[in-house]
């Protein structure tokens, strides 16, 4: 029975909003059935039977996606900040307090799953970020082989190593991996799910055959990891094997080796899910945090953040930690999670654009993403360990590509360990749009610079740097437009500025 307490204004107020809401769901269900409908006519154009039917499965998991993110846009699902909090302590574990008692026997259960979707555009190079070299003529791939083949020949395992490719890694990915073949070392490939891109303004599919072109689609993110390898089989061949544990971490952090104290703890606390965190710093405020909703455990990205509540997000006091995307899941809670159809991770709507050509306006597009940390939730005894910060070290621009060639570190069966001169955590580097491009930066700097003493670096403009250069203190190097600035061979810098224009001439 109706209360006849509120007034007419109220009960007018709220049949809008029923209204509004109905209006809605119509919306949905004829954006879904339209959807469905282009979906059902894309798969027809595969001709292949059993292409088709795999092409059917990806495309049923895209839709389910998609009607995920018409329902939550017409609900309106953003977090309830007053019901978010700071993880509790049995949330996160701190790294130093797990037991030193660690056991190699673990490693038999042991996969090691490199996300290796990206591509290394963002720092001028053509193909799978993953070859970009690195240390001493190797790549992130030829690096994480070592460790892999250093464990397996000195602990006499087999520990397998997967790579996640997408559809723009996977065909060079296939040819790189083949120089690897001698090895100790067994390689298992899959491919993520290839998804339409969509409409934004329609919100239909934007490829109308398979044959489309390659910037009709898009890797979904590393939330397709889960049914990815389900879909694929490797799931199951992998548990028939009985492996139990998945360590799963970005091809482009070299911090991310095989860890005998997590492992360990992940066994022997019989936890399904452990997400590794670092400490917080300055640089890192726009990271994936930790956080506790209604008492579960939960990743609470930025771009779910409300935003009159960003800065609070950004916090270092409220928010200690961030997700290093170094992630231990366990194989056998996976597959009943998957197979129950449990997993509901939060979409993160990607807009970007596909250029038309020449005079005419690009078109835009929307991306459906998921993250593997969202999936913290769905998993039994799912905690954070607060791990130290040697075991993030991403390389995402030339900056971090300067910190990890240098002799801040030395180079171990492909790990990279800091120098025992080094105190401290890693200096700060900014380097400008002159070393953006990998080939750029080369050239720039052929030779690293000593940094083992340096706290912070920023160099701007048309700046080359000579061979046995020594950088201490803070280092600040600007060069204006029209000038060109050469620090000559040999030259120790220490808490200096420099800007104009320096060329010095060796005789």
């Amino acid at each position: 029975m109706a209360s006849t307490n509120g007034n007419a204004s109220s009960e007018r107020k709220h049949a809008k909003s029923q209204s509004t809401f109905q209006f809605e769901n119509t919306s949905t269900a004829i954006a879904a059935s339209q959807m469905r409908n282009a979906l059902n006519k894309l798969a027809d154009t595969v001709p292949d039977p059993k292409m088709r039917k795999q092409f059917e499965t990806q495309m049923d998991a895209f839709f389910s996606l998609f009607r995920r993110y018409l329902t939550d846009k017409a609900k309106g699902t953003a977090v309830d900040w007053d019901r978010i909090q700071p993880p509790n302590p049995e949330q996160v574990i701190s790294y130093d307090d797990l037991p030193d008692s660690v056991t190699t026997e673990f490693l038999s259960k042991l996969v090691v799953l490199k996300l290796n979707g990206g591509l290394g555009t963002s720092m001028g190079c053509v193909g799978p970020k993953s070859v970009i070299e690195v240390r001493e003529g190797q790549s992130f791939l030829d690096l994480s082989v070592r460790q892999i083949e250093y464990l397996n020949r000195k602990y006499d395992v087999n520990v397998p190593f997967v790579l996640m490719n997408s559809f723009n890694t996977d065909d060079d990915t296939q040819s790189i991996i083949k120089k690897y073949e001698g090895h100790n070392i067994e390689i298992i490939t899959f491919n993520q799910s290839q998804f339409p891109r969509v409409y934004k303004d329609s919100l239909l599919p934007v490829p109308k055959d398979i044959n489309a072109p390659i910037d009709s689609w898009y890797p979904p993110g590393h939330g397709d990891l889960f049914e990815s390898l389900e879909n694929s089989g490797v799931l199951d061949e992998l548990i028939s094997r009985g492996k139990e544990v998945l360590f799963v971490s970005n091809a482009d952090n070299l911090g991310a080796v095989v860890d005998f104290k997590i492992l360990s703890h992940m066994v022997e606390s019989k936890s399904e899910y452990i997400m590794e965190l670092t400490d917080k710093t300055r640089a890192d405020v726009k990271g994936g945090t930790i956080i506790d909703y209604d008492g579960s455990v939960r990743l609470l990205e930025i771009a779910q953040v409300p935003k009159d509540h960003t800065e609070d997000f950004k916090s270092i006091k409220k928010f200690k930690y961030f997700n290093t995307n170094n992630i231990w899941i366990s194989l056998n809670a996976m597959k009943r999670i998957v197979e129950n159809n449990e997993l509901q991770l939060e979409i993160i709507p990607n807009s970007k654009t596909i250029s038309v050509g020449k005079g005419e306006s690009d078109i835009n597009v929307l991306q459906l993403e998921t993250a593997v940390g969202a999936a913290i939730r769905h998993f039994k005894s799912a905690h954070g360990v607060n791990v130290p910060r040697r075991r993030f070290l991403p390389v995402k621009t030339c900056s971090d590509l300067l910190l990890v060639k240098s002799d801040l570190y030395s180079l171990s069966h492909g790990s990279l360990e800091v120098s025992p001169g080094r105190f401290g955590p890693a200096p700060l580097i900014k380097l400008g749009g002159h070393f953006k491009k990998v080939s750029d930066f080369q050239k720039r700097i052929p030779h690293m610079p000593k940094i083992v003493e340096l706290d912070h670096l920023t160099i701007t403009g048309n700046v080359n740097l000579g061979k046995g250069v020594v950088l201490k203190g803070t280092v600040i190097i600007v060069c204006s437009d029209g000038q060109k600035i050469d620090i000559p061979n040999g030259s120790i810098l220490e808490n200096v500025v420099i800007t104009g224009n320096l060329s010095i001439l060796e005789h």
